[in-house]
């Protein structure tokens, strides 16, 4: 039985901080931290602990959020109209202190190293594992998206698919493929590919129309050597009937896919994608940290985490360069973050044009203090790679890899997928339906958002604001879910059936 704990009604995460948070709405007067306030301070909000003269740092999690741009006195409610982002333009290895620890997550962990973290999933001939038993409609240009969604459908219900041990046969609509040049087609290319490759795939039916620029032929080149009995291909235009020879094409796959068995796997095998969305006040108090000791739990137990978002990293740069593995790495992290600096200049675009509005009505002010509490969610173990957009992550790499991507929730998210994540660990303050490829696990960073979206969350992290249960305790929970959906339990975008990709746009339109 789990029993309510008293609380206090505000937190201060580092002893570092000028600011404290409210855990719940607070009212003009009340005492806090030994301090009147001055304002009602909504929940999730912040408020002064001392006074902040203008021009001045504040502070949260024991770095910097961004200047004062008024005196700012002790009690007084600190966001969009006192305070204002100070991001760097480039950064240098410098960055780092060697001197300076992260002081980020108020939730520790004393766990030991974990060797025996198992789940049941797929080995794949190319020596990875997937998670699920899937086929995949995998369509070149976006003219045949509805001809794909109909091989897809009609292949469910005309299929003994569950007698063959298949589960599910899935497609992926988008509005690319033709009138692509450059840059641009090469993403799309590199999107649909890394589709391809994903082992959570049993099989693949690549449907092409025979007129697009991702010409069928160009790209199964750029895919490289395919196995034929994984994966087939035809173009549209070329065919009598494009849904019958479709769903022949996916029965045949179909018999492929059956000579896959679940099988007891070590966890190092998991590449584990981490994302948030929707973020709010609680974020970096609740969801991300708990997410971050389940990232622990996994690489220590030979696992990859991978961690995306890279304009959510625009201030956090100190906590990542800490953590690099060796030299080579630091540098690499300093040219992912300093050439996505360069990507905004170059659009004509600020550094800082975010938090989101939903994020700064959750309370959230400045990017940096967003980006402090999105990097929380990939734990402490060591940075060991970082990848281009589309490039596939490596497993067993037994830590944290950087995965190129900008922060929308649909691009980054897909970045993730097609680097090979198995499963993404989503969390959101807000909520969203979305879904992906991937199966993903959709943790609330509050017991509000959990309660009135049943249907959209599949764990509350917001309960380590509520109950007694310990942050390993939740952590251990959370642990669990992840096996399990490993292992074949469905999560709720799955149940849902709301799988989503998004890619990322950069170049000329013809």
């Amino acid at each position: 039985m789990v029993t309510e704990t008293k609380l206090p009604p505000f937190i201060r995460l580092t002893p570092a901080d000028s600011v404290a948070v409210a855990l719940r709405p607070l009212a003009r007067g009340a005492q806090a931290c030994d301090v009147t306030l001055r304002d009602d301070i909504p929940a999730g909000h912040k408020f002064a602990l001392s006074p902040i003269p203008a021009k001045s740092t504040v502070i949260k999690y024991g770095y910097p959020i961004g200047l004062a741009t008024a005196d700012i006195a002790p009690g007084q409610h600190v966001h969009l109209h006192n305070l204002q982002s100070a991001l760097d333009e480039v950064i240098g290895p410098s960055t780092a202190s060697s001197e300076r620890k992260s002081e980020l997550s108020n939730l520790k962990s004393e766990i030991s190293e974990i060797s025996t973290l198992t789940f049941h999933g797929f080995p794949r001939p190319d020596g990875r594992v997937g998670i699920r038993n899937e086929i995949w409609v995998i369509n070149t240009v976006a003219c045949v998206n509805q001809a794909a969604q109909q091989i897809a459908s009609a292949a469910a219900r005309d299929l003994p698919l569950s007698n063959l041990g298949v589960d599910g046969v899935h497609t992926f609509p988008h509005p690319f493929g033709c009138s692509q040049l450059g840059d641009d087609l090469d993403r799309t290319q590199k999107v649909l590919a890394g589709l391809v490759r994903h082992p959570n795939a049993a099989a693949i039916l690549i449907l092409g129309l025979g007129c697009e620029n991702n010409r069928l032929a160009a790209f199964l080149e750029k895919l490289g050597p395919v196995a034929r009995d994984r994966v087939r291909y035809f173009n549209a235009q070329e065919v009598t009937d494009e849904i019958e020879d479709g769903v022949k094409a996916v029965g045949a796959l179909a018999e492929y896919a059956s000579t896959f068995k679940r099988t007891p796997t070590p966890a190092s095998q998991l590449i584990i994608g981490a994302k948030c969305g929707g973020s709010d006040g609680f974020s970096g108090i609740t969801a991300n940290p708990l997410v971050g000791l389940v990232s622990d739990r996994l690489t220590r137990a030979g696992a990859t985490v991978m961690l995306t978002e890279v304009p959510e990293m625009f201030g956090a740069e100190p906590v990542l360069l800490q953590r690099a593995a060796d030299a080579n790495i630091a540098t690499q992290i300093v040219d992912l973050v300093n050439n996505f600096r360069r990507y905004f200049r170059s659009h004509n675009q600020p550094i800082d044009e975010n938090p989101a509005p939903g994020n700064k009505d959750g309370g959230i002010t400045t990017l940096a203090e967003k980006s402090l509490g999105c990097v929380q969610k990939a734990g402490s173990a060591p940075i060991r790679a970082v990848l281009p957009y589309g490039a596939p992550a490596s497993p067993r790499t037994a830590g944290v890899t950087l995965v190129n991507a900008p922060g929308n929730d649909g691009v980054s998210t897909t970045a993730l997928t097609i680097a090979g994540a198995n499963l993404i660990l989503f969390t959101t303050g807000r909520g969203t339906p979305m879904g992906f490829p991937a199966p993903t696990i959709k943790i609330s960073t509050n017991s509000d958002l959990a309660s009135r979206k049943p249907r959209w969350i599949d764990f509350d992290a917001g309960r380590l604001l509520s109950e007694s249960a310990s942050p390993d305790a939740l952590a251990d929970e959370l642990l669990k879910q992840v096996l399990s959906v490993a292992s074949g339990a469905s999560t709720r975008s799955e149940q849902n059936n709301c799988r989503e990709i998004a890619i990322w746009k950069d170049g000329v339109t013809v």
